[in-house]
């Protein structure tokens, strides 16, 4: 089939996008590989307090892109403001090079990183859904192969930063790796700017209102006044636990306010639309308690049950730090996406794509195959309570489906029933869900937290297989839910592309 003129333009456009949101994600997620062991082997947190301040960021990370579509759709323009978002990204990444052990340094770093994804991720997604607005095969297709960006970041980076650490610990000394570590994700914040810069001219003609116009220097100065009060905010939340539950749950009110208010006020041919999104981002909200274990519990669980030797029919073929198991995650992402968006595509042309609602509930079967994966641990640990680093590529295999079923789709769910007038806000409003459920993912996380005088894997590992039986139990009555609303959403959607 002979490719147009205006397909050729999206492609290039698209690439863009793609390459800038790999490298952002090439410095996120190396960092998320190391952070809870920093904190609790480096800083001395116990796992409780590890785990609840990286929900507590996580929360903080996801809940920013809100702000962040808003300046992006109203202020500075969509693709001006993705790029201050991965400029501030830089120093946030530059900031945790600067050794030491102040807890309060850390978390100003984190919340300079807070404020930078809350300024590009809103935006880079929003490009996407602009570059092939009204084609909704070609957008499903579209953000599972940008979804495969991220994780095609995530994949380098989680086995790089792991790696290069051990590295510089066991030659040069134990605190220099870490901020070796962390200084490789600032350079790929750099790379990727760098790398936008000699393809900007493919995105001229994709932004906002405010990307036509002349830059406005006080708009921008506004914006970052209000980033620097951001970060001192955020940096308070993350020091005091309180202040930080108070402040997820009252996200999570108002983003049901949000979408109340909009169903509420909005046209009669946009409400089925929105109340479909609303139904699917609940159902979000549910998944990323699963997702948040990857970076907790699970990864002090191949820190401390998980024997590093890769042996296949015997033979010793390597071994693993045990934060480079969550690279498992994209690699298994990375591998499955383009077959997903082949199938996608293939299906929508033949009229036999099924619902995103659908996808979302088989995706939920997935994630509780995982967990009773982990769970089996207790049948299939060796005497000294470790357990083979197989049992976390399968694992990863089955949750890493789900996720590209569930989470992968979040956004072409946003792209498909949400009006183009609110298209940034309401994705900043979906991460913020998304950020609600990954603090309740790290609350979740302390159940497994291994008490310091327990150093014996025969002792941590029914402490951690219990956690993932209950999550395994607790995904299958997410799929029950979602399997139950699946009239109604059908519903909606035949009422949302009746009324377009």
């Amino acid at each position: 089939m002979e490719t147009t003129p205006t397909t050729q333009s999206q492609t290039r456009s698209f690439t863009t996008i793609f390459l800038i949101e790999m490298w952002e994600r090439f410095g996120f997620y190396g960092m998320q590989a190391l952070i809870v062991y920093y904190m609790v082997q480096r800083l001395g947190f116990p796992d409780e307090r590890a785990t609840l301040v990286w929900g507590a960021a996580a929360a903080l990370i996801y809940v920013a892109p809100a702000i962040g579509g808003w300046v992006g759709d109203r202020v500075l323009g969509t693709r001006r403001t993705m790029l201050l978002g991965a400029v501030v990204l830089t120093l946030g990444y530059s900031l945790m090079v600067v050794p030491g052990q102040s807890n309060w340094f850390l978390f100003f770093a984190l919340s300079v990183i807070v404020v930078g994804n809350g300024l590009f991720k809103a935006n880079a997604g929003n490009l996407v859904r602009k570059i092939y607005e009204g084609d909704d095969s070609k957008i499903d297709s579209a953000f599972t192969i940008y979804y495969m960006a991220v994780n095609l970041g995530a994949m380098i980076s989680q086995l790089l930063t792991p790696w290069l650490k051990d590295y510089v610990n066991e030659h040069y000394g134990n605190e220099l790796g870490w901020h070796v570590a962390f200084a490789v994700c600032a350079i790929g914040l750099l790379l990727g700017l760098i790398n936008y810069w000699l393809m900007r001219r493919t995105m001229d003609h994709i932004g906002s209102e405010p990307d036509e116009e002349p830059l406005h220097w006080g708009k921008l100065g506004a914006v970052l006044a209000g980033s620097v009060v951001f970060v001192f905010m955020s940096a308070f939340i993350l020091e005091h636990q309180g202040v930080a539950r108070a402040f997820v749950y009252l996200a999570g009110v108002v983003v049901i306010g949000i979408f109340a208010y909009l169903i509420s006020t909005g046209q009669r041919n946009e409400r089925a639309g929105l109340i479909a999104a609303l139904v699917l981002t609940v159902q979000t909200v549910f998944y990323f308690i699963f997702y948040q274990q990857m970076s907790t519990s699970l990864a002090l669980f191949a820190l401390r049950n998980v024997d590093p030797a890769f042996v296949v029919f015997g033979v010793h073929l390597w071994d693993w730090s045990p934060a480079q198991f969550q690279a498992f995650n994209p690699i298994w992402i990375f591998i499955l996406s383009p077959i997903l968006a082949w199938a996608y595509t293939h299906a929508g042309k033949a009229g036999k794509d099924i619902s995103i609602a659908a996808k979302f509930s088989l995706g939920f079967v997935l994630v509780a195959a995982g967990f009773f994966i982990y769970g089996a641990s207790d049948h299939l640990a060796n005497e000294q309570g470790k357990v083979s680093s197989w049992l976390m590529v399968w694992g990863y295999g089955a949750i890493s489906l789900g996720e590209l079923l569930v989470s992968g789709l979040g956004l072409a769910m946003i792209a498909r029933y949400v009006p183009e007038r609110m298209g940034g806000f309401m994705m900043g409003a979906y991460f913020v869900a998304s950020g609600v459920s990954q603090y309740l993912g790290g609350v979740v996380a302390t159940y497994a937290s291994v008490p310091r005088n327990i150093t014996d894997p025969l002792e941590s590992l029914p402490i951690y297989t219990s956690l993932f039986n209950k999550l395994g139990i607790a995904a299958l009555v997410c799929t029950a839910i979602a399997i139950a609303v699946l009239p109604l959403m059908n519903r909606l959607s035949k009422a949302h592309h009746g009324q377009d």
